[in-house]
């Protein structure tokens, strides 16, 4: 449908790989969408990660979406775990608009036990450790870092803890991964697929903001007369929220605004202009050689094979090769 073609009451579909913000203003709510596909069936493609894996680092690719696309400056979101489990290492970052690229780090001998144990839940795959949430605002800028312990929990309960314990803002996050059988290719190609919801709730009435289970709530609360009585605007956006299930997340004939639609009619979404997001590695050729003319003689030495390094970057995979004359 071309922007000509639109008539009142009717709008064009974001599709995938692409956050659509929104707000319900009823409930004082507001949040970001999004399904990805062809970008992190790339992303998961180019390592060729084992399933339990590929499903981790794909969560933590969606949630680094969610909450980095709301950035209002330059700059990148980062999100990165370090535990004792299998998977010991998952780093994702964004840089905006909408530049996304990812990684694992897994053990193995470790993930090979745990998968024939049946270990593959994500909190059993990660283990213990931290999760830390990253705001890089360039080198003249001070950096933002906030860490969330890893004790058992999922990415999801990781999420509503930083922002309630940090920001002091209630939120609910829900990831969906798939595995999805896509037609007319060689007779049909397996493909992945993730989407994820991130709900706020930012009530402009302070009186709201105060009720009995958010920050800062007050159990003895009443209606004043001048404002918000105590009322369950929160608690009937996470009963909506709680009715999603994770194939609607993920399914391409659902999509994310029609999602919004079946969630909040009643209420009234509104949804906004968002942002694309891509496959999009930062390395370069120059960055690789400023942190190899960083390195020592002994170092170069311990490098180099057949007089050259070889330099493969871990997010998208591309190798570089330099003469090691050029470092001497």
């Amino acid at each position: 449908m071309t922007e000509q073609n639109i008539r009142l009451g009717e709008f064009g579909f974001a599709g995938d790989d692409h956050v659509v913000p929104f707000d319900v203003d009823a409930l004082d709510v507001r949040g970001r969408a999004v399904q990805v596909g062809p970008m992190l069936d790339q992303i998961l493609g180019r390592h060729d990660y084992p399933d339990p894996v590929a499903h981790l680092l794909a969560e933590m690719i969606v949630l680094t979406v969610l909450l980095g696309s709301s950035l209002k400056f330059e700059g990148k979101f980062i999100v990165q775990t370090r535990s004792d489990g299998p998977v010991d290492m998952l780093v994702a970052d964004l840089t905006t608009p909408g530049s996304v690229r990812a990684y694992a780090r897994y053990d193995e001998d470790r993930l090979r036990e745990a998968i024939e144990r049946g270990e593959i839940s994500p909190e059993q795959l990660l283990g213990s450790g931290v999760l830390a949430l990253t705001i890089d605002q360039g080198a003249h800028m001070q950096r933002y870092q906030g860490i969330v312990q890893l004790d058992g929990s999922t990415l999801e309960d990781v999420a509503r803890a930083y922002f309630r314990q940090s920001e002091q803002i209630p939120t609910e996050v829900r990831l969906g991964v798939a595995r999805i059988i896509v037609p007319g290719e060689s007779g049909g190609a397996e493909r992945w697929r993730a989407g994820g919801l991130l709900l706020q709730f930012l009530p402009s009435a302070p009186e709201r903001s105060r009720m009995a289970d958010l920050p800062g709530g007050d159990g003895d609360q009443a209606d004043d007369g001048n404002g918000h009585p105590e009322d369950n605007a929160w608690q009937e956006a996470l009963a909506l929220l709680s009715t999603v299930e994770a194939d609607e997340l993920v399914d391409p004939s659902v999509g994310a605004e029609r999602l919004l639609y079946r969630l909040f009619h009643e209420q009234g979404a509104r949804v906004y202009e968002g942002v694309d997001i891509i496959d999009d590695c930062s390395c370069s050729r120059e960055k690789i050689r400023a942190i190899l003319d960083g390195f020592t003689a002994e170092e170069i030495e311990e490098s180099t094979e057949d007089g050259e390094i070889r330099v493969t970057c871990e997010f998208c995979a591309k190798e570089y090769a330099f003469d090691s004359e050029d470092f001497r």
